[in-house]
């Protein structure tokens, strides 16, 4: 869901430019009836490779694409996430529509956020209330037995699909969930994001969703709104059981890639809240005691792109970095958002707001876009100080690490 890294190539591989080829067609058509032919062109193109496990080849045909034409790369992008999402089944004469759904839930905490199998119980418990708050009547849902973090969903589009089909074909065949490989370590973080996944199932032609089926005057945002409420009415209690000592917030069950790409931005603040929250109560320190540097950083096959800020944490009388804190940039419209400057010289946007809204005014923003640095040792981000040089955070010595201290 990051922007790609553009990399030199001297040349592309047959399929990867007849991707391109296609994926400039749709951009540039110039009629409806035009647009859908290119794009079942388009379409059929992805599945084969997906189905075929050729990652590689879509990789090379988008980072052609972002480098050269910004249009095509978005018609292809799109293309990805909807194919290797969705999909059509035919079984036994009956053809049926599949899509990978994703219930992301904010979590923040002192502690640990958990991940891994969910109980039966509440699984089953889940499942009926995701059904009843947004699906269709004729949809059917069976959620994974598992509560996903970052590290442990799908890292393409081929293994992304390679889990619609295997999830939907089992259960249109009336066969048992297949078990899903182990996943890697979840790495701990005062604030991250937990996934319900599942597959919809539907006859083709059929609504996936309540606010598909409604009359005039067609107001989805209504009935999202009420389905979301539901939704966090009835599963919340289930959910604080599964992620004891945290706070969560449940975003609206969505297609997989738009509730990821969802949950990605509304995390931001929310890590920034619990950074500021952690350190005043680990350090008994009040937040007017705290001074945060903030660095605009970039890769360098990209000069003067900007593609996440590094907010670093300093207590006013100390010069270490004690904490930081990433916020990735989706968009290109992210940058302006999350920080500038007033008519008056002032700093504004989302994270100084946060950062005010917590009780810092200490702020000091750097200048100069900064390489994407990451330790050498363990992998962690590096953080600007107020030297305007890259360093391993360090809180004091008789501080618990983060994400390690026990619920009680």
């Amino acid at each position: 869901m990051r922007r790609p890294l553009k990399r030199n190539r001297l040349k592309l591989a047959a399929e990867s430019q007849r991707l391109v080829n296609l994926s400039l067609a749709v951009a540039q058509s110039a009629s409806r009836v035009e647009d859908l032919a290119w794009q079942e062109k388009l379409d059929g193109y992805v599945a084969k490779n997906l189905k075929q496990h050729h990652q590689e080849i879509l990789d090379a045909a988008a980072e052609n694409l972002f480098a050269a034409h910004p249009n095509g790369y978005e018609v292809l992008v799109e293309t990805l996430e909807t194919i290797s999402t969705s999909a059509t089944f035919d079984v036994q004469g009956q053809q049926y529509f599949a899509l990978l759904l994703a219930a992301p839930i904010l979590a923040w905490t002192r502690f640990e956020i958990a991940s891994g199998t969910i109980p039966s119980d509440i699984l089953v418990s889940l499942t009926a209330q995701l059904a009843t708050n947004l699906l269709a009547n004729e949809a059917q849902l069976r959620l994974l037995p598992s509560l996903y973090s970052i590290d442990q969903l799908p890292r393409n589009h081929c293994e992304t699909f390679a889990l619609l089909e295997r999830q939907a074909l089992a259960m249109i065949k009336n066969n048992p969930p297949p078990i899903e490989a182990e996943r890697a370590q979840t790495v701990p973080f005062l604030a991250d994001i937990r996934y319900l996944l599942g597959v919809v199932v539907v006859p083709v032609h059929a609504p996936l969703f309540q606010w598909q089926t409604l009359e005039a005057p067609y107001d989805c945002t209504k009935s999202k709104n009420a389905s979301l409420e539901e939704w966090q009415r009835q599963a919340s209690p289930l959910l604080k059981n599964l992620l004891p000592g945290c706070g969560i917030d449940l975003l609206l069950p969505e297609a997989y890639y738009t509730a990821c790409r969802e949950a990605d931005i509304k995390i931001r603040p929310a890590s920034i809240r619990s950074a500021v929250f952690y350190l005043t109560q680990t350090l008994g320190k009040e937040p007017a005691e705290l001074e945060v540097v903030i660095a605009a950083c970039g890769v360098q096959e990209t000069p003067g792109q900007i593609d996440e800020f590094r907010i670093s944490f300093c207590l006013v009388d100390m010069p270490e970095v004690i904490y930081g804190v990433v916020w990735p940039l989706y968009q290109a419209e992210d940058q302006l958002a999350a920080m500038g400057m007033d008519d008056n010289g002032k700093i504004n946007g989302d994270i100084p707001d946060v950062l005010t809204e917590c009780g810092i005014s200490n702020i000091m923003p750097l200048e100069e876009i900064f390489a994407m640095e990451f330790c050498d040792d363990c992998g962690t981000p590096l953080f600007a100080d107020r030297e305007a040089e890259l360093v391993h955070t360090e809180m004091p010595e008789d501080a618990p690490t983060p994400g390690t201290a026990h619920f009680h």
